[in-house]
């Protein structure tokens, strides 16, 4: 192909990005619609990042993926009435032009392929969400919440509770909210109302409210109802601390974004979400290890039976260590985080069987915490019932990423060169690393990347849509 074929080329792959985009906004702001690319999600999608989910899509089947081919997909939905769901056009285009020659019966398939969609489609009633204390994970769950606004965004953000109220901290928090050292600036606009105390992001209207505790803030004087309150302190893990939540009038239920102490149930999306029922008014979304994990352990033990195993987790400092050396109430956390390494504990493996009982006494875990702000890495090693290999692994875990229930949580690299910053923004609760993938006999050691902050909030979302009876159809099935 000449230089001017090259440039050709992309200039249409470009266009035609370029084309999709209006559609793809004009799909979930008016019907709730999220589009994907073989579990690449193209909402707020740049144009780049729709080329480069086609260009993906290879790698996945073995068959390019055009955009001119994918585009007719996109148009067709976008007539057919349906709402509040997530449809793969990847998969839903490939199937297609595996079996035609030209695009004259792609509106008649793409009804076929979505009648559970269209036959379910209903309005749903918007629900409040309160996010209780705005640090790394609430300040990325409202991004996550905001970057769906729109009509059928049924998931709103109606507010944030925070201690202190000292001058300027509105600005503070609007700026800690537009900027981020780890996930870049703030897709949109974000403003302040001085007047009202409240935020307003992207057209979204956030109200702020400052409180010493849970039990001490009537949201109904703002007009919230119902709410979900998603506390992102940790200060509370227990019934009796987290149940304070319900104490103050507009609240409904509460969301833990941490471990949970007692019989609180402990969630990993994608994997035990079933076992929310409507009567449960306190859950915990678990540890984002916990959820890096459990899906991979969950997918290996369902085919080749897991008689036990070792979790050590190389995790990213956090806000709970030191700067530089001082006091810590724990073992070695006092160092300075960004100039040690530093062995600590972790009941992410214990915790793993309150998600999945099957493995419960089956693994240990321990914990490094490594110099870097952001995206870790668990290393389970298992003994397994059956025999495996390398390929046979590989293979199996790669299509769990893609055609499985847990193709929204596990994800899959074949990169010989990816590193911990290349998964920052991931939307998997973990990035399973082929290219590391130890496997022989009744012996397996898998590598998962997973982003602790972004990754683990949009897993945190998905047990936030649960617990409001907001969860999306997915489709093809």
């Amino acid at each position: 192909m000449s230089a001017d074929k090259h440039l050709q080329s992309w200039q249409e792959r470009f266009e035609m990005a370029e084309a999709m985009q209006p559609l793809l906004g004009k799909l979930y702001r008016n019907q709730g619609v999220e589009v994907l690319v073989y579990g690449k999600p193209l909402l707020a999608a740049s144009t780049i990042e729709i080329i480069k989910a086609h260009r993906l899509v290879r790698r996945h089947v073995g068959d390019k993926l055009r955009l001119r081919e994918s585009f007719p997909f996109v148009e067709a939905l976008s007539k057919l009435p349906v709402k509040q769901c997530r449809v793969d056009i990847g998969k839903l285009a490939v199937n297609y032009w595996r079996n035609h020659n030209d695009a004259s019966e792609i509106e008649t398939y793409m009804t076929a392929e979505l009648a559970t969609a269209i036959e379910h489609a209903k309005e749903m009633e918007p629900k409040d969400v309160v996010l209780y204390g705005f640090g790394r994970i609430g300040r990325l769950l409202a991004r996550l919440m905001i970057e769906r606004t729109g009509r059928s965004n049924n998931l709103r953000l109606r507010a944030i509770v925070l201690r202190g109220g000292r001058k300027g901290d509105l600005e503070k928090r609007a700026s800690l909210l537009r900027r981020d050292s780890v996930h870049g600036p703030f897709n949109g606009s974000v403003e302040v109302d001085e007047e009202n105390n409240a935020i307003i992001a992207n057209g979204t209207y956030i109200q702020v409210i400052y409180a010493n505790s849970p039990d001490e803030v009537d949201y109904t004087k703002y007009g919230i109802n119902n709410a979900l309150v998603v506390d992102n302190t940790g200060i509370w893990k227990d019934e009796a601390g987290l149940g304070l939540h319900l104490k103050s009038p507009g609240a409904s239920k509460v969301l833990l974004t941490a471990p949970a102490k007692g019989d609180i149930k402990n969630i990993v999306y994608g994997v035990n979400q079933d076992d929310i029922l409507e009567s449960d008014i306190i859950v915990s979304a678990a540890s984002c290890t916990t959820n890096a994990i459990t899906p991979v352990l969950k997918a290996v033990n369902d085919k080749y039976g897991i008689e036990n195993g070792h979790v050590e987790t190389i995790h990213s400092y956090t806000n709970d260590q030191n700067l530089i050396d001082n006091y810590h109430k724990a073992d070695r956390r006092g160092r300075s985080a960004p100039l040690n390494m530093v062995i600590t504990e972790t009941g992410a493996a214990k915790a793993v069987s309150k998600a999945l009982p099957v493995l419960k006494g089956k693994l240990t875990g321990n914990a490094i915490r490594v110099p870097t702000p952001n995206v870790s890495m668990a290393i389970i090693s298992v003994n397994l019932n059956a025999e495996t290999s390398k390929e046979d692994m590989n293979e199996y875990l790669r299509h769990m990423s893609l055609h499985s229930e847990l193709q929204n949580q596990i994800d899959f690299t074949e990169s010989t060169e990816i590193v911990s910053s290349d998964l920052v923004g991931s939307r998997y609760a973990g990035v399973v690393d082929s290219q590391a993938t130890i496997a022989e006999g009744k012996r397996a050691i898998l590598y998962v990347w997973y982003d602790n902050e972004f990754g683990y909030s949009c897993q945190v979302v998905g047990v936030m849509q649960k617990m409001l009876g907001l969860e999306p159809l997915s489709l093809p099935a």
